[in-house]
């Protein structure tokens, strides 16, 4: 593995999301010193939040799988899970209905998922289930430990005896035909390979190693935190701070200061601080990461990006026992759906949603006899459906919120009394290229070794995390982002765990 050469004892980390943070951890568990830069006036990034009306709103991901990930980053200082989360397993992690009526408790417990599926569809499908679970479970094992968390140096670092292993278990062919191997269900096949959009490519078209998501989601668990997904980087920003970390909030970077040979020698603020450093960590959106450089690598094709998302934040007076903490509301179409979200760019005629209600977990995050409910409309980016959002917005929110009393939710627009809409424009007003939140989609090009590295040409002491780069989107990509980053500076293939005393380890997470 390749690290950055040097002298790397004061590392700056511009950025203090998901990424950065667990950056920060790990370079601190490794004694370097650590100061982290972030523009807005509180941590998380995409995982922040809002208060309006009395509610604690959730801004960005809502889904939490994979928390060891978080123990790993917090044991970098000493610290653990159990000392700054309290983390709530859910269960079902998911219910999914359906436009036939028709509905399915997703659970994590092998026996229990497997009755559940045994009553929706039948006995063969019940064994086709146990099939998939064990095909997931070692496409998970072979991925972790050889294709995910792992720094690669260049394409030739894929050959190995997992490279074959992943083959042998059809990781490079389609995820939607392989699923359809295990479960002739076509409402079962959507459960296990919906999760490609999170990628941002349909499932007929995705690799199938992009199965390792569903594992995390089906089988490895979903939890959510009490205090809500914000949570999470306020208990990694406490953790850090308590290890010695400089974090500096409200304090945006302006301009990189280079010196011999390329290197980033310091730091410059909107306030007009200079900051000298050893080496950067760098985690805004690629575009950002790019103009702070001052150039953009060279691609024999340019970025493609995800599709985007539109998100009705609402708080209301009243919820339905029809939900779970997630559900996933499916539409009668499926194939033309991602078409219209990856090639035509046109919003969804038969949309699937995401209904996150919270408060089913904590009601503490709404006033006393109030709801919180998320609802999650995948739409175009800014690229490939341009459009007026301060026109369309409006309107696309009656039509999904008709949508949702059509679907069974009657009375949710009454009962609305507080709300935040958030399209591609606003999700772009914040940074993200193409109006999306998702970055970088995973197509083969953009996938492992050919995604944007994370060790930055012509500056040789600058490295990248956060889910533009390696090893992708999602929570638990992300924190590994900031790991493998951090191993870019310390040399460290695997984490270092650091004891400290419990005096250095009181910060509040909640």
């Amino acid at each position: 593995m390749r690290t950055i050469p040097g002298p790397t004892d004061h590392v700056v980390v511009v950025g203090a999301g998901l990424s950065g943070l667990a950056a920060a951890l790990h370079l601190l568990g490794a004694e370097r010193r650590v100061t982290v830069l972030e523009r807005a006036d509180h941590v998380g990034g995409r995982a922040g939040f809002t208060r309006t009306g009395g509610y604690r709103m959730d801004t960005g991901p809502t889904v939490l799988t994979m928390p060891h990930l978080l123990d790993e980053a917090l044991a970098a200082v000493g610290g653990s899970v159990a000392e700054r989360l309290e983390l709530v397993a859910l269960h079902p992690a998911y219910r999914a209905s359906f436009a036939d009526g028709s509905s399915l408790d997703v659970h994590t417990e092998p026996e229990a998922m497997e009755a559940e599926v045994e009553r929706f569809a039948g006995p063969a499908q019940a064994a086709g289930y146990r099939r998939l679970r064990s095909w997931l479970t070692a496409l998970h094992r072979v991925q972790m430990r050889s294709f995910i968390d792992v720094n690669f140096d260049s394409p030739l670092g894929l050959l190995g005896p997992d490279l074959a292993r992943l083959a042998a278990l059809g990781g490079f062919g389609r995820l939607g035909p392989r699923i359809g191997r295990f479960l002739q269900d076509e409402r079962l096949q959507r459960v296990f390979s919906f999760q490609a959009l999170y990628a941002g490519v349909a499932p007929a078209r995705a690799l199938a190693a992009y199965a390792v998501i569903a594992y995390m989601d089906t089988v490895a668990g979903v939890h959510f935190p009490r205090g809500g997904m914000h949570a999470v980087p306020r208990a990694l920003a406490a953790a850090a701070t308590d290890a010695g970390a400089d974090l500096r909030l409200s304090t945006e970077v302006r301009s990189l200061e280079r010196g011999g040979g390329g290197r980033i020698t310091a730091v410059h603020t909107a306030l007009g601080e200079r900051i000298a450093c050893d080496a950067v960590v760098l985690t805004p959106d690629l575009p950002l990461v790019h103009r702070l450089l001052g150039r953009t690598p060279r691609r024999a094709v340019p970025l493609t990006w995800s599709p985007s998302a539109f998100v009705l934040h609402a708080g209301t007076t009243r919820t339905w026992s029809r939900l779970a903490h997630h559900t996933i509301s499916f539409g009668r179409a499926w194939e033309s759906t991602f078409d219209e979200l990856t090639r035509t760019g046109s919003l969804m005629s038969d949309p699937s949603l995401l209904i996150t209600r919270p408060t089913a977990t904590d009601p503490a995050l709404a006033p006393p006899d109030r709801h919180l409910h998320y609802v999650l409309a995948p739409c175009p980016n800014l690229e490939r459906g341009p459009m007026d959002w301060s026109e369309v917005g409006p309107r696309y929110r009656d039509r999904i919120v008709a949508e949702l009393e059509q679907r069974g939710l009657t009375g949710f627009d009454a009962s609305v009394e507080c709300e935040r809409v958030v399209t591609p424009a606003d999700w772009a007003g914040q940074g993200h290229a193409a109006g999306s939140p998702f970055s970088a989609a995973h197509t083969f090009a953009q996938t492992g070794p050919f995604r944007s590295r994370n060790l930055v040409a012509g500056a040789p002491n600058a490295v990248l995390a956060g889910c533009g780069t390696v090893p992708g989107v999602g929570v638990p990509t992300v924190l590994l982002s900031g790991k493998l980053a951090a191993a870019r500076i310390t040399g460290a293939a695997r984490p270092v765990r650091r004891r400290t005393s419990a005096a250095g380890l009181t910060g509040a997470a909640l």
